[in-house]
């Protein structure tokens, strides 16, 4: 089937139904996950194995997870998947698909290594594609590379976020000692432009499509991204699926794994298409920048097996420099641990 033609049960009527499923996911809580009004799920076959999917219907990062919902490929392989919006920590997330509230989810790496170090009994099984990350200042600051924070504030949505991490292991590798060089501040992800514009910081750093619509709505200049030097091919998001599903039923794991895979090439492969598709769960966002966003992302890139074992480790080697992974903890052994190869 031409890839443009299965995008056509977008209809009118089924986009609002999308959106408004996508908007009540969340109407109530169970261990820090939305529940809400009938999850947002395709249609079974009769026999098809059962499973929840946890993931963020915010960020454009995870377009492949409807990508997968839409184009039948959960379906394809015997899964019924049932995407259930998440709304909580890193913590509670890794603990409901630990616990069975969630059979899997879908995020960052640099967010969810720390706990899964505590032994949430979750599994890394492929990663999802890398970029997204993004640390911008003003033109007139003169800012124009990492180097130049030194001295200045960066205003972040959260201290153990995900760029915030990044950007500060980065630092370290340039020389600059991101706790004591380098100021960092939290503010609401909705306020950072309006902190720069304040001059309550001189950068900002966060996750698209935050980040990135701030840089074209506030024509502001990308200092750095998560796609510079030996991290060009490096992923960022990661799928985690629970230990206890992988142990009892590999197959099932094995499934959905291939079935996102096959959905981050096909994203790869069609943003356009891709960011109509992630458009139902964002229905204010402008499609064209959606699929810009995607076009920007790496997700050609989605390893499994041993070389994504081995970006585990390199991103626990990264996170002991700037204190978040234990100065102790054996990188090689904590990938071996938090990693499954369902695939093979």
């Amino acid at each position: 089937m031409n890839p443009i033609d299965e995008l056509a049960p977008f209809s009118p009527p089924r986009r609002e139904w999308l959106r408004k499923t996508a908007l009540a996911a969340g109407a109530a809580a169970m261990g820090g996950l939305s529940f809400g009004l009938p999850a947002t799920r395709a249609l079974a076959d009769e026999g098809s194995k059962s499973l929840k999917l946890s993931w963020n219907a915010g960020a454009i990062c995870t377009a492949p997870v409807p990508v997968a919902l839409t184009q039948g490929f959960f379906r394809k392989r015997g899964l019924d998947v049932e995407l259930v919006n998440f709304a909580g920590s890193t913590d509670q997330l890794l603990e409901a698909i630990a616990t069975g509230k969630s059979d899997a989810g879908v995020g960052m790496a640099l967010r969810w290594l720390k706990p899964l170090e505590q032994g949430f009994d979750v599994k890394l099984t492929a990663g999802i594609h890398g970029g997204c990350m993004r640390l911008l200042a003003t033109k007139r600051s003169g800012i124009v590379d990492l180097a130049g924070l030194k001295g200045r504030t960066v205003g972040v949505s959260d201290m153990a976020s995900p760029a915030k991490n990044f950007f500060a292991i980065t630092l370290r590798k340039l020389g600059v000692d991101p706790d004591s060089d380098v100021r960092w501040r939290q503010y609401p992800a909705n306020l950072l432009g309006e902190a720069l514009k304040k001059g309550e910081v001189q950068a900002i750093a966060d996750g698209d499509p935050t980040i990135w619509t701030l840089r074209e709505s506030d024509h502001l200049y990308e200092v750095s991204n998560n796609l510079c030097g030996e991290y060009a091919n490096r992923v960022c998001c990661v799928l985690g699926v629970r230990g206890s599903l992988i142990r009892k039923d590999r197959a099932a794991a094995q499934a959905l794994t291939e079935a996102l895979l096959e959905a981050t090439e096909w994203t790869a492969n069609h943003p356009d298409d891709a960011a109509k598709v992630f458009s139902a769960y964002a229905p204010n966002a402008d499609v064209g920048q959606l699929a810009a966003m995607l076009r920007s992302h790496t997700d050609h890139h989605h390893p499994t097996g041993e070389a994504f074992r081995k970006e585990i480790a390199r991103y626990a080697d990264d996170l002991k420099t700037v204190g978040v992974v234990n100065a102790g903890t054996d990188s090689d052994r904590f990938a071996s641990r938090v990693f499954a190869d369902v695939i093979a």
